[in-house]
């Protein structure tokens, strides 16, 4: 006999994944799970600063048989988030899902941090998540009686290491999300949080990249003793997302092959 967990729910469904790209053909946490919910039968609107970085994510996402559309713009900006809620629900006509995906690092003590940069992560980190969340919620309510969000945090959050704005930011993303899953689970909006730990992606390898000596120390400093990938999350996110996750809210998942069960190291970019 079939119980409603054997429904992921995904099937026709429609989900805004912001920070959806990624350089290259690289897949970063957004566009494993860009690409999995796509595989679920999910349309997805991916979003990113950058239009071509979502369009190849939506190129690969097509090239499965999926269901995919790209969107620019700058989600620190309220009129903005507003404005990819809106091409979401104009396009397919609702809104289920939505992945909070943007984030940038930063390095330092509050002694060292400017104030400045200071401002600029918070914003990034945070208030992206907020005012995104802030416009679709209502949309979720509107056109499909309920949802699902995931925000997207960081062992960082849970185990400072020389990182304090950053720490910060992604804190501020935990508690934002157990106050979001408090506020809506009345409306049927289940919202969760995902801590990464050091996952290689794009975002991690950019610049000059890594060498594979620095990869082999991430992958050592597991308890798995094997790298994490853009993929292990986008798995988390789709099953957050999915109906097999029906009575978890509020939730801190974290992915980490079991690197915060061991003693920090300062510094390690995560």
């Amino acid at each position: 006999m079939k119980g409603p967990e054997d429904d992921a729910g995904l099937t026709g469904k429609v989900a805004i994944v912001s920070g959806g790209g990624a350089a290259g053909d690289g897949i970063g946490n957004g566009r494993a799970a860009a690409i999995l919910l796509a595989r679920a039968g999910t349309r997805v609107v991916v979003a990113d600063l950058d239009l071509k970085l979502a369009e190849r994510t939506v190129d690969m996402i097509k090239a499965e048989g999926g269901h995919a559309a790209a969107h620019a713009g700058d989600m620190t900006k309220e009129a903005e988030c507003k404005r990819l809620v809106d091409a979401a629900v104009d396009r397919w006509g609702r809104l289920d899902f939505l992945d909070n995906n943007i984030g940038i690092g930063s390095r330092g003590s509050v002694v060292d941090e400017k104030p400045d940069e200071y401002r600029r992560v918070m914003q990034v980190n945070v208030e992206t998540m907020f005012l995104l969340s802030k416009h679709a919620i209502p949309a979720m309510i509107k056109t499909a009686k309920g949802g699902s969000i995931v925000n997207i945090s960081s062992i960082s959050a849970l185990r400072p290491r020389g990182l304090t704005t950053y720490t910060a930011s992604k804190a501020a993303v935990i508690g934002l999300t157990q106050a979001m899953a408090v506020d809506h689970g009345k409306d049927h909006i289940r919202v969760n949080c995902i801590c990464p730990g050091p996952m290689y992606t794009p975002m991690v390898n950019r610049g000059n990249g890594m060498s594979e000596a620095a990869r082999a120390a991430r992958a050592k400093a597991s308890v798995l003793k094997i790298e994490g990938t853009g993929w292990d999350i986008g798995h988390g996110v789709r099953f957050l997302l999915s109906n097999h996750a029906r009575y978890i809210t509020g939730h801190v998942l974290v992915i980490d092959g079991g690197v915060t069960l061991q003693g920090p190291e300062r510094d390690s970019a995560t």
